[in-house]
């Protein structure tokens, strides 16, 4: 930056007829005083700057501001620049993606300018021509990352973004401060297809979790079984506890358990005499 100035400086010679030319408008500004103070005389706010061209020539020392500033009638004119931090939105780009998914992405970009001259002689428009660097940026970023990446790691991609037009914007003295991506839009179509696929993942989670739980059951209940079957009184106990459980929802239908073992026994007999 300081070389730019420099090189501003240095071209700041206006020539002989220059020096006439400024000889005569400060002969105007004596002769019409105080009325051309009207005219000389220029303000600007705290949050801009004016760059002055002298016939058509930066005039040395940068920009002048905040507050008063002399300029000569006839032959000076300046262009007042905005230093506040602007926030712009970057339209929808359609990016196909590296794994060749078509999505629309917007971004929101936070720029200022830190240098008004640089601002004002590089470039037309230094917010424009950001704008139109953004999204240029964007297509070319996202078009190297994939649908999985785009979704999940935005602040990378977003620091990327912002080094980049970083870089690129510096000639024309406008700082980058943060780039945000707003929104990704997917299609219909691939939006249906990932819900199938989550709800699949979590029937199938549902299932194996479904599975651990029956297999703990199962380990318990067998555990309670090799408990009852070292002592026969408590398995009566448990009959004893599920009958009152059952009559205590007064219920007309009462279950007597059976031993297996004893059913077995009935039938078995009657299987020895047939074959007799």
């Amino acid at each position: 930056m300081s070389g730019q100035q420099a090189q501003y400086e240095q071209d700041g010679d206006i020539g002989c007829c220059g020096y006439i030319l400024m000889a005569f408008s400060y002969l105007l500004v004596g002769l019409f005083f105080p009325m051309s103070l009207c005219v000389t005389i220029k303000v600007v706010q705290e949050y801009e700057r004016a760059v002055i061209f002298r016939l058509g020539r930066v005039l040395p020392g940068g920009a002048k501001g905040p507050g008063l500033f002399f300029i000569l009638p006839c032959i000076d004119d300046f262009k007042k620049i905005d230093m506040r931090t602007l926030t712009y939105d970057v339209p929808p780009q359609e990016i196909l993606t590296k794994d060749s998914v078509t999505v629309a992405v917007d971004a929101v970009l936070f720029i200022r300018i830190f240098d008004a001259t640089m601002a004002t002689v590089n470039v037309s428009d230094a917010y424009q021509s950001t704008r139109l660097l953004a999204a240029t940026t964007l297509r070319n970023v996202l078009g190297t990352r994939n649908m999985a990446e785009l979704l999940t790691d935005r602040e990378s991609i977003a620091a990327n973004m912002q080094h980049q037009l970083d870089e690129a914007t510096d000639p024309w003295g406008v700082k980058v401060e943060r780039v945000e991506i707003k929104d990704v839009r997917l299609p219909i179509q691939l939006q249906r297809a990932m819900a199938a696929e989550a709800e699949a993942s979590r029937e199938a989670r549902a299932k194996i979790v479904a599975a651990e739980g029956e297999q703990k059951a199962s380990r318990a209940l067998k555990e309670a079984a090799d408990v009852m079957m070292e002592s026969p009184a408590a398995l009566q106990l448990r009959y004893l506890q599920t009958l009152n459980s059952i009559a205590a929802e007064k219920n007309s239908t009462i279950i007597f358990p059976l031993p297996i073992d004893f059913i077995s026994s009935m039938v078995s007999p009657k299987r020895d005499a047939t074959k007799f």
